[in-house]
């Protein structure tokens, strides 16, 4: 075996890398048969072929060689056969491209297959036949069939060796190519008396090593004397078809004369083997030597045609001739586009002159039929050049930008220079993948949004809405809250928006009275990476609502007075009475106000001013008109619905205060309440009072239980107990604790008010309850120094030693005995009034109620005739000390201190309250009929 490696030069062109390299290796050499070290040959490393995913590309054609990219060695792949391939065709080698890619170059390839001496000279035929008139002459020539021999050079056939010799010999020793006629030569005349019949062997020899042969037999039959053989009129004759030609197409005529007569001069016209097969395509006409066209013809396949032709007379006597037949190229192929290496995706920051593929062009024409030219659409920002001859590669020539074509359908086409032209064509899809390089863009450059106050928190107020130019995760867009305050509180507490829709809710329930408005800004960030973001402002208005109903200004509705306005009966028409003032929190319509007079004593006197609330008279005052004049304004807002409050304006028609105060004494509550609100009173009245009487019973009942108890054990045989006052220590260790008593103030400010306020000093239990109050009753802690002086007027005072119990029998302060305010030891039990101390109780009662309920507070326009007698029950060990009036409001007391401190309160309580510092309040309770009857008994009493 004998090969060689030739390594060319490498050219560089544009992208790809470009090398030739050539290797020789004998044919038929088996698989896995070393070719050459293509790694070591082309100066490339092992690891770059791996890298390179190195492969070997042959086109449409077999891969008789493969590339083993561990070793870096081409190996035989699939056994070769030169004859096979190359036919008689010299010198044969096979064209191959190794190509590499990351990046993409290819290396061209040829392996010349040298030929071995592995096919024998072979004869189309076993025998042959020759006919031939025993008058031939000495050196007629007879034409044998030729042998074929696939091998070349010296493989290929070399002589020939006729056997035995007596009446023929061959024409020459040797021909040596191969390629001379094989012809007999008769050297002996021939006797058919002495041999009617000669057997010859003709034996055909090549030039290889180990020698190869093949034989032919030759039976000759001697005939009568023919002494003239046919002759070709051209020893060789030429013709051109074009390979498109129909069957049937002639193609040449050939010609021979033979000078005999008859059947010795008629000659016969055939084809001879030849090494093309063109028997297969051509057929002569064996009386007028018409060479017609028989199959199809390629010009790809032959160029040209030799068909090698015989003519014999009936003597059998022949000659030869040769008709070369020129193929005629058109253009009949289209050129071949083959994709050598493709990127299906390719970065939109790739640089321009990045290959993107390469390909290889073929068109098997010839000439002008076989110039290929190759283009690509417009617009696409690729363009494609040629590397080598019949290579190309597809390159970037600007910057790719996805955002504005993220695919390009790129359609290569090739044509060639025949007529008509030729062409192909092959689309290639390229995908531009995504880089992060557009951030976030909102659909507005600021947001202006509106929700009415008083919404629900987690209602959707609007949406914002960015997009992102950018194609998957870098266009996925997230929505964040910046951080910021409004009025110092952070923004996430009044709005919170959703990372993935932009959708922003509210936190919380606006109020338009305390803020009308803020601003924030969202930020959409992707999902790239880096992220990109932008932001944006958002503003969001609050609408009122009319949730505020008017507020009453003037005048002041106080609790504890009762305010009138003075109008003297010489009023003219048109006097101005007063002004209702409202305001109202809310804005816009929601905050326009009207003043009604809804009810009045007298609807012909007084009207009120529908904007300004001016109470005016319509009319002249008269005598007749009554003193006291209640009005009922209304004051409405202009909201949807409208909210309202409800003013009451007491007027006192009257020159005189005497005559003002003598007319409101008489009646000061003569209001009109609701009849719900009314039946509501009566019946929380009648429930009190009945807890109140069923108490009191019991209470009643338990005392005089007690009572009978005490004086049963004053008359038994007890032992006696000393007496220690409140307060007393024991120094002298008999154990005995200081008492500790317990009370409860409970105290209202007006008695149509049920407010009923409790106080608590030291450990005692005072219950004082309100009759004329109708509501329920609340506590409020008070101070407890009252009980930590020693000198207090709620002291309690030691009683008589006379009664002393033991700690079993004593009772509590609430009737009860073992009560928990007693100590454990021995203390003194009160002995009971006498008729005398109660009378004098009774008498000192009336007279504090008289001064502490005549008081009456000084004003020019108000006038205070609220009375709050209080009704006090206390249950305490000295009945003297505090003594309970059955069917009287007070509460007596022997302290004068704390008779002072009563009749003080109970001035103040009638006093109205500062007109500057008024604040509104809400209605007062309805007072019943009841109470007011029982006031004014009170009174009159």
């Amino acid at each position: 075996m004998k090969w060689q490696a030739l390594l060319f030069s490498l050219v560089f062109y544009l992208g790809p890398v470009i090398g030739q390299i050539s290797y020789s290796i004998p044919e038929e050499m088996p698989s896995g048969s070393l070719v050459g070290n293509i790694a070591q040959d082309l100066g490339l490393d092992t690891k770059r072929l791996k890298s390179g995913r190195a492969r070997v590309y042959t086109g449409d054609g077999v891969e008789y060689i493969e590339l083993n990219g561990e070793r870096g060695v081409l190996l035989i792949k699939e056994m070769i056969d030169r004859e096979a391939i190359c036919r008689q065709t010299t010198p044969c080698a096979l064209h191959f491209q190794i190509i590499l890619e990351n990046p993409m170059e290819f290396y061209s390839v040829t392996v010349e297959i040298i030929d071995i001496n592995d096919n024998p000279p072979t004869f189309e035929k076993s025998e042959v036949t020759f006919k031939i008139s025993e008058s031939a002459v000495i050196g007629g020539k007879f034409v044998l069939d030729r042998a074929i021999d696939l091998d070349v050079g010296k493989n290929g056939l070399q002589k020939y060796e006729l056997k035995p010799t007596d009446n023929f010999v061959l024409k020459g020793d040797s021909q040596g190519s191969g390629t001379e006629k094989a012809e007999m030569i008769l050297q002996k005349p021939l006797d058919r008396e002495k041999e009617e019949s000669i057997s010859l062997v003709l034996t055909a020899f090549d030039g290889g090593d180990p020698q190869m042969s093949g034989t032919i037999r030759i039976f000759i039959t001697v005939l009568d004397a023919n002494d003239n053989a046919p002759v070709f009129t051209q020893s060789t004759y030429t013709a051109t078809v074009f390979e498109n030609a129909p069957e049937g197409t002639v193609v040449t005529s050939v010609s021979a004369s033979d000078a005999d007569h008859g059947s010795n001069g008629r000659i016969k016209y055939s084809i001879t083997n030849s090494l093309d097969q063109a028997h297969a395509l051509f057929q002569i006409h064996e009386e007028s030597g018409e060479i017609k066209l028989i199959g199809n013809i390629d010009y790809e396949n032959a160029r040209n045609y030799h068909i090698n032709i015989r003519a014999s007379d009936d003597g059998g006597l022949t000659d030869s001739c040769k008709v070369i037949v020129e193929v005629v190229d058109i253009n009949d192929n289209k050129p071949t586009i083959n994709i050598m290496s493709k990127s299906n995706m390719i970065s939109e920051h790739s640089k321009p002159n990045t290959v993107v593929a390469m390909m290889n062009v073929q068109d098997p024409d010839s000439n002008e039929n076989g110039k290929v030219h190759c283009f690509i659409n417009d617009n696409t920002h690729l363009s494609i050049k040629s590397a080598s001859h019949n290579f190309y590669s597809l390159v970037t020539d600007s910057d790719l930008d996805r955002e504005r074509t993220s695919e390009y359908n790129i359609i290569v086409t090739c044509s060639d220079e025949g007529v008509p032209s030729l062409s192909s064509s092959v689309t290639l899809t390229l995908q531009i993948s995504d880089v992060n390089d557009n951030a976030p863009v909102f659909d507005r450059s600021s947001y202006e949004a509106y929700i009415v106050e008083n919404n629900t928190p987690g209602l959707s107020i609007f949406t914002v809405k960015a997009t992102d130019a950018d194609w998957n995760q870098n266009a996925r867009v997230s929505y964040i809250l910046e951080d910021s305050s409004v009025n110092g509180v952070p923004v996430s507490s009044y709005v919170s928006v959703s990372a993935d829709s932009g959708v922003i809710h509210a936190v919380r329930s606006f109020d338009y009275e305390q803020i009308k408005d803020f601003h924030f800004r969202v930020k959409a960030q992707d999902g790239g990476s880096p992220p990109l973001s932008s932001n944006v402002t958002v503003k969001i208005m609050i609408q009122d609502q009319n949730d505020n109903p008017p507020q009453v200004l003037y005048p002041v509705q106080t609790g504890g007075s009762l305010v009138a306005e003075m109008v003297p009966r010489s009023a003219d028409v048109g006097y101005l009475v007063t002004k209702v003032v409202a305001v109202d929190v809310d804005s816009g319509q929601n905050a326009w106000l009207s003043y009604k007079l809804q009810k009045a004593t007298d609807r012909a006197l007084f009207e009120v001013g529908l904007q300004n609330g001016e109470i005016r008279t319509i009319r002249q005052v008269t005598d007749k008109d009554a003193v006291k004049q209640r009005l009922t304004v209304i004051v409405e807002d202009n909201g949807q619905p409208s909210r309202s409050a409800t003013v009451i304006v007491n007027v006192a028609v009257a020159d005189s205060f005497p005559e003002v105060l003598s007319e409101f004494t008489e009646l000061t509550h003569d209001k009109e309440y609701n009849d719900n609100l009314t039946f509501y009173l009566v019946l929380a009245l009648a429930v009190v009072s009945f807890l109140f009487i069923t108490c009191l019973v019991v209470i009643i009942s338990v005392k005089i239980y007690r009572w009978r108890q005490s004086r049963i054990l004053y008359h038994s045989n007890l032992p006696i107990i000393p007496y220690y006052p409140p307060r007393y220590s024991d120094t002298l260790g008999t154990g005995t604790l200081p008492h500790v008593y317990n009370y409860e103030v409970c105290r209202t400010t007006d008695s149509r008010k049920s407010d009923c306020k409790f106080g608590r000093a030291g450990s005692q239990n005072v219950l004082i309850m309100d009759p004329s109050s109708t509501g329920t009753i609340q506590r409020i802690q008070s101070e407890k120094s009252i009980l930590d002086e020693p000198d207090s007027p709620l002291e309690q005072k030691p009683p008589n030693n006379d009664w002393r119990f033991t700690q079993g029998q004593r009772p509590g302060p609430s009737g009860a005995t073992g009560g928990p305010e007693v100590a454990m030891g021995t203390g003194p039990w009160p002995q009971p009034p006498t008729e005398a101390e109660q009378l004098q109780a009774l008498m000192a009662a009336a007279n504090e109620v008289s001064e502490a309920t005549a008081t009456l507070g000084p004003g020019t326009m108000g006038l205070s005739t609220r009375y709050s007698p209080q009704f006090t029950l206390q249950h305490v060990p000295d009945y003297r000390q505090n003594v309970y009036i059955p069917g009287s409001t007070a509460t007596l007391t022997s302290n004068p201190q704390q008779q002072q401190a009563t009749a003080q309160q109970a001035t103040q309580q009638a006093l109205p309250p500062p007109q500057a510092s008024a604040q509104p309040e809400p209605p007062k309770a309805a007072q019943t009929p009841a109470s007011k009857k029982k006031s004014t008994k009170k009174e009159k009493k």
